[in-house]
This record gives C-alpha cells, structure tokens and sequence, in this order.
C-alpha cells in the first residue's frame, strides 16, 4: 500500500515538473522583441518588398495619369449636370407654388 502512495506522489511532482516546463515555454512563445527591434524588422520588410516592385515607365506614369484626369473631368460635367438640372426643377416648383 505504501508502494503505490510513493508511485502516486511521485508521478504528481513529475506532473507539477511538466506544467512548470510547459509554462516557461508558454512564456518564452509570447515574449515579443522589443519595439524598436519590431518596427526595424519591418521598415526592412517593406524596403526589401519595394525592390521587387515593378515600377511602370514616365510614359506608362504619364499616360495612366492623363487617363485618370479625363474621366474625372467627364464624371464633374455629369454631376454638375445634374446638380444644375435639379436645381433648376426645384426653383420652377418653388415659382409656380407647388
């Protein structure tokens, strides 16, 4: 009888042993670097990422952004359009007492 209290109590410290252990590794899992070591990391992430881009040509630059300039041209006459109609409506409804 004996016997098996000993075995008992030695397989709970071995146990209490094992969750000690798996606590520290849980804690050295969840230590971040420190912030400056963080953020140095990153800055050489991106400028490593911004070497791998393909930067388009002057021309390609150029030509993508007169194309953009155009369409916000077009879309301004549109809305000022209709901005104009609509103001129009509403001042005929407001003169003829509607």
């Amino acid at each position: 009888m004996a016997k098996k209290e000993k075995d008992v109590q030695e397989t709970k410290g071995a146990e209490k042993k094992n969750d000690v252990a798996r606590k520290n590794t849980k804690q050295d899992k969840n230590k971040k670097p420190n912030w400056f070591v963080r953020q140095g990391r990153k800055i050489k992430e991106t400028f490593s990422e911004l070497k791998r881009v393909t930067w388009p040509t002057f021309g390609k630059a150029l030509k993508a952004t007169g194309v953009v300039l155009v369409i916000v041209l077009i879309f301004t006459v549109i809305v000022t359009g209709i901005n104009y109609g609509l103001s129009e409506l509403l001042d005929l409804m407001v003169s003829t007492g509607a």
